[in-house]
């Protein structure tokens, strides 16, 4: 199986206002995100590429345009947790490339989520 990836960045804010009010996660606050796309697939296409890098483009301007300086909670449904921005993520991805096989959210240096079918 041949694997590849690509990272992509953004900045913004985000409240966990269904935690009890001592949680730290309950106050607002932001995060500088990693976004790490995954794909996979047994073969390779006549470029040599399980897909080329530039047909990424588009998270990149999705994760721009709808969530990078803003408040999760106004562009997401549900809680905007790690795990749960992988799967919107990995949904979104899978929708466009196929080949999609996971999607990896750090919010710090130290902690990642990861949505994997």
């Amino acid at each position: 199986m041949f694997r590849i990836s690509k990272e992509f960045h953004f900045s913004a804010s985000h409240q966990l206002t269904h935690l009890p009010d001592d949680h730290q996660c309950a106050r607002l606050h932001g995060h500088n995100y990693i976004v790490v796309v995954e794909l996979a697939s047994a073969t390779l296409n006549d470029d040599g590429f399980v897909r080329d890098y530039h047909e990424l483009k588009p998270l990149k301007t999705y994760i721009d345009d709808t969530f990078d300086h803003r408040h999760l909670n106004d562009v997401m449904e549900g809680h905007s947790t790690a795990e749960n921005m992988a799967r919107h993520f990995f949904d979104w991805c899978k929708a466009r490339w196929p080949e999609t096989s996971a999607v990896k959210v750090s919010e710090t240096p130290k902690t990642w989520a990861e949505f994997r079918p």
